[in-house]
């Protein structure tokens, strides 16, 4: 061993990864709560009752596609199959990446996750998405939607740098 290093003992290593793991995955689940949360209280509160706030207004509006209502004419199954297995892949992305890459990476696929996980949940109830979110210059969306978008974007810029999330570069994040 050499002087002035300390040996890490592989059960801290792996205790560590999992809390890492466990505390993206609670953050995302964070994220989906909020905005379930947000479209319970939409769904009351601004059923025909639009309140008016400036650049963004609360209004109530239902989305049977997905993004920009692509697909609104799709089989209510095959858009929730779709959006089902998307999800499960960035589930998959966060879990496999989260032990080994940069936490920005983790925060970017936790709120692409959370986000989508809502969306999922609210839309295999009746086959739509809530919306609540109106500026009325760009489709009514939800809080779900600004975390997807924002993670996705955060993985655009992130994706211009050379470390890039797995076990390539595990030295480099220490």
């Amino acid at each position: 061993m050499t002087p002035g290093r300390t040996m890490v003992r592989p059960a801290a290593v792996a205790a560590g990864r999992t809390r890492r793991r466990l505390g993206l995955l609670l953050a995302a689940a964070a994220i989906a709560g909020t905005d379930l949360g947000l479209k319970a209280w939409a769904t009351t509160a601004l059923d025909g009752r639009p309140i008016e706030g400036g650049p963004v207004n609360l209004q109530l509006a239902y989305n049977p596609g997905v993004a920009f209502s692509m697909g609104a004419n799709a089989p209510g199954w095959i858009v929730l199959a779709v959006t089902g297995l998307i999800t499960a892949g960035v589930a998959v992305a966060l879990w496999r990446t989260a032990p080994a890459g940069r936490l920005l990476w983790g925060v970017a696929l936790a709120a692409v996750l959370g986000g989508a996980a809502a969306n999922l949940i609210d839309r295999a109830a009746d086959g739509v998405v809530t919306d609540y979110l109106h500026t009325g210059w760009w489709p009514t969306f939800n809080l779900a939607d600004v975390f997807i978008v924002c993670g996705g974007l955060l993985i655009v810029v992130l994706s211009w740098h050379a470390d890039h999330p797995g076990p390539a570069n595990e030295m480099h994040d220490r």
